[in-house]
């Protein structure tokens, strides 16, 4: 596909990175099949999976540190699939800072501008204010080794905002960090991100990260997209058994497809002969083997099932209590395993080992899925 081809053409569609039919081998292994990807102007898209799904790979050709085989990608309607790295117009924030030991804060920030032989009174005054963004203006002369963890990745991420990229790369960039303060930059990068509307393409394989600062995920799997959605869609209507074991807790009830039309899906229970279950999901051929999927929080426990709810008898093997919620671990027939999330209640709101009860769930949070060998990521 040649430059006048290119499918988004600068200025239209909003837009701001293309990706056609990118792919990369080493050898015999691929390492990305042929992917197309667009990134929107604005946009947090995050790039989860697990090790060796592809997310780096892909990442490291968007940036033009890793050739790829085929395909091509635009950044601004501008085909740069072999352009160098620093005619990309992309910032990059890695795990490991990667800040200059030997110069001070300042310098480091400066040192794209510097480059870009931008004149010393403009440096000095982006420098200024994007040290101030992140609320870090005061540490301007000191030296990287003088600054904790987390001012240093919060400088990192400075310098990649400061010469105003038309992206911004970001690989693992708080992974060597304690929850704590991961959870405190997530925070502040989405911050930013709103504040200055600025386009990210973000690499993780930590869900929480995930679900807490993306527009869109984009869920890879041995070197394919297996799924781009909203957080609040990727949780709640997985396309896939592998999309719904890896994003968050479920649930899975195996059976046979006993009726299929439009969004409702029944399946019988492969525990439990003669248990009709109902959920929802994409049509599926009668006698099918499916997979039901159902998350610990719409699961609950109760002595009678409400109106038009799937119930299973279950026994309880044990009650946890974590502060505002109680979990319950309960086997049901078979010897199926399952989950219940629920809102404590207050004292005493756990229950008895070798107590009988019911787990029940509406039809409308259950969704089956086709049935997927390689359950686990």
């Amino acid at each position: 596909m040649t430059e006048a081809t290119a499918p988004h053409p600068a200025g239209q569609d909003g837009i701001k990175l293309s990706v056609r039919g990118l792919s990369k081998r080493y050898g015999p292994t691929v390492a990305l099949h042929p992917t197309d990807l667009d990134l929107r102007t604005g946009e947090f898209m995050t790039l989860l999976g697990p090790s060796g799904s592809g997310k780096t790979t892909l990442l490291m050709m968007v940036a033009g540190l890793l050739n790829s085989n085929s395909g091509d990608l635009w950044i601004d309607g501008k085909r740069t699939t072999n352009s160098p790295p620093w005619e990309r117009g992309i910032g990059m924030v890695f795990q490991n800072y990667a800040l200059f030991p030997h110069m001070s804060v300042f310098e480091n920030v400066a040192f794209p501008l510097r480059m870009r032989k931008v004149p010393e009174d403009a440096i000095r005054r982006e420098v200024a204010e994007v040290l101030d963004m992140v609320q870090l203006g005061h540490t301007a002369q000191r030296l990287p080794r003088g600054l904790s963890g987390g001012q240093q990745q919060r400088i990192a991420l400075a310098r990649a905002f400061v010469f105003k990229p038309h992206l911004i790369l970001m690989d693992e960039p708080l992974g060597a960090l304690d929850k704590k303060l991961r959870d405190q930059l997530q925070l502040e990068i989405k911050n930013i991100h709103l504040t200055h509307d600025t386009t990210i393409l973000y690499v993780t394989h930590d869900q929480g990260e995930a679900l807490t600062m993306s527009d869109r995920i984009c869920l890879m799997n041995n070197g394919r997209i297996e799924q781009l959605a909203t957080p609040s869609t990727l949780y709640f209507r997985p396309k896939s058994v592998f999309a719904a074991d890896f994003l968050g807790d479920s649930n899975f009830i195996d059976g046979t497809v006993s009726a299929s039309a439009g969004e409702e899906v029944a399946i019988e229970a492969e525990v439990a002969r003669g248990a009709v279950l109902r959920g929802v999901g994409e049509a599926l051929p009668k006698a099918s083997h499916a997979r039901m999927m159902v998350r610990p929080e719409r699961l609950s426990l109760a002595s009678k099932a409400p109106e038009g709810w799937n119930a299973l008898p279950v026994t309880v093997r044990q009650s946890i209590f974590v502060g505002g919620f109680t979990r319950h671990y309960v086997t049901g027939p078979g010897g199926l395993d399952l989950v219940s999330l629920e809102l404590t209640a207050g004292p005493g709101s756990e229950r008895a080992a070798g107590e009988e009860t019911l787990a029940v769930w509406p039809p409308e949070s259950a969704v089956v899925l086709a049935a997927d060998k390689d359950v686990r990521p």
